[in-house]
């Protein structure tokens, strides 16, 4: 409300904004005071008085604290030119910092949005009808104490679903090419079969690092898992025990003995 000497604290409040709480601190610490009292000792504020109060509100969205503001406001000899153009630099550098943020919160949900875990619809569509969720479990099962298995965890978990498309691709595409060198009689320490041998080992090394040794441990578990030798023997006859001799001479060729090989 007004009255006949000016605006009262509630008034001005609610003109500029702020509460009446916070016009009493101003009035307190001298940054912004009433000029007048009412006879029952009431803050009034003239023409004046709001007029500065604005300024207040301007400094201080503006970022400078309260005690820099009152120097602006009340001290002659204050350059107000320079420390605007100081709060203009801090200004810019803020919204720099804030534009890399947005930057980093857009990078973000992009990633999230790409690493969404494949759903069982995707990975039908990508492996086939014969994709069995169990394998998973068995898997986890088998090697999930080990640090290959959190390995293979924080790569796939920024594989998207066309990354999943690509690594099906040539996976498909290596084992025609190992079907196919097998069908040609290619033997195994041949530079042919060596360089399938590292192809095998690179397919593997998307999602754990594999070394030589490693992968004649999992060469070897193709020939005691039924399911694996189905899948090799399946495209060509023999192509599983091929597959073993293949591995364990490239390995033999790095300086590992097939014999002595271990998970390591």
């Amino acid at each position: 409300m007004t009255t006949g000497e000016g605006l009262t604290v509630g008034a001005v409040a609610e003109l500029v904004g702020v509460s009446v709480r916070t016009l009493h601190h101003w009035d307190r610490i001298g940054l912004a005071p009433a000029s007048g009292r009412t006879w029952s000792d009431y803050r009034v504020y003239d023409d004046d008085d709001v007029a500065r109060i604005h300024r207040v509100l301007v400094y201080r969205e503006l970022g400078f604290p309260l005690a820099e503001i009152s120097v602006l406001l009340d001290d002659p000899a204050a350059d107000e030119h320079a420390h605007l153009a100081r709060q203009r630099e801090l200004l810019l550098e803020r919204i720099s910092h804030l534009q890399e943020m947005v930057s980093a919160v857009d990078r973000l949900k992009e990633a999230i949005r790409m690493n969404t875990p494949l759903s069982p619809e995707d990975r039908a569509e990508i492996f086939g009808t014969d994709w069995n969720e169990e394998y998973q479990i068995e898997a986890e099962e088998r090697w999930g104490e080990t640090p290959q298995w959190e390995q293979s965890r924080a790569r796939t978990a920024t594989m998207s679903k066309d990354d999943w498309k690509r690594v099906k691709a040539e996976g498909d595409a290596l084992n025609a090419d190992l079907a196919a060198a097998k069908r040609a009689g290619v033997e195994p320490g041949s530079p042919e079969a060596a360089e399938l041998a590292e192809r095998h080992r690179a397919s593997i090394a998307q999602f754990y690092d594999c070394t030589h040794s490693m992968q004649v441990c999992l060469a070897r578990m193709y020939t005691q898992d039924r399911r694996f030798a189905e899948t090799y023997d399946g495209l060509e006859p023999g192509l599983t025990e091929w597959l073993v001799s293949v591995v364990e001479a490239n390995a033999l060729a790095h300086g590992v003995d097939p014999e002595s090989a271990r998970w390591a």
